[in-house]
């Protein structure tokens, strides 16, 4: 009997591993690939909105910040997917996750990147001025370079952590990999094992890419020792 259930439970697992890691390659990779550089690029410039001397700027970019970091991101994903559609706009779920992670991946990324940003000594400012650059100038030329190098590890966090977080758009139906895996839990009944496999798979492309983090954080502190 045991025998024949271990059977079973092997059998569920070999055929369910490459469907759901076919969901992580062709939903959460590019959720979490297309959230996270829209996310940077909007935190970028929230970023230098709260550095901004204009005071209407930095207040809405600091309530865009309150509001999506003092909210939780399942809410705003239902906020998107269920609630617009109350006020005559419907959103598919794959774009309604994207909007939803975007906006909140922004929110979040946005303070490290002003975080990194206020790192550099002011005296980089001074010199760079100094030689006749401008405020941009310096600010494309030298700070932003090494507030790249202060920002790589929590950044690297974010993005491993976004792999994860991209399993809340199964709420909305979007086929990830958490979706895969609660399709083919209901269709065996082995809820436990399935939910196991799922997460060894996440823990498979954390490992993965916190490797890759650790490589681009070594060769940027060499690149800067040099």
């Amino acid at each position: 009997m045991f025998d024949e259930r271990a059977e079973r439970i092997i059998g569920i697992l070999t055929d369910s591993f490459f469907p759901i890691l076919k969901a992580g390659i062709y939903f959460t990779i590019p959720l979490t690939l297309i959230t996270f550089t829209l996310g940077l690029i909007l935190a970028f410039f929230v970023a230098i909105a709260r550095l901004s001397n204009i005071k209407p700027v930095v207040a809405i970019a600091r309530f865009y910040v309150w509001i999506f970091r003092g909210t939780p991101l399942l809410v705003q994903i239902f906020i998107l997917f269920f609630g617009l559609p109350s006020m005559g706009v419907t959103l598919d779920p794959f774009p309604a996750a994207v909007i939803a992670f975007t906006l909140n991946k922004g929110a979040y990324s946005s303070e490290i990147i002003r975080a990194a940003i206020l790192s550099i000594p002011k005296g980089q400012w001074e010199a760079a001025s100094s030689i006749g650059m401008t405020s941009s100038q310096a600010m494309r030329r030298i700070i932003v370079p090494q507030a790249v190098r202060v920002s790589l590890p929590p950044l690297g966090n974010s993005f491993i952590s976004l792999v994860k977080d991209t399993s809340l758009a199964a709420t909305i139906t979007v086929t990830e990999m958490f979706q895969k895996g609660q399709q083919i839990a209901a269709a065996t009944y082995e809820p436990l094992w399935l939910y196991i496999e799922v997460a060894f798979i996440y823990l498979i492309f954390s490992t993965v890419l916190s490797y890759f983090q650790n490589y681009l954080e070594d060769r940027f502190g060499r690149s800067v020792a040099k």
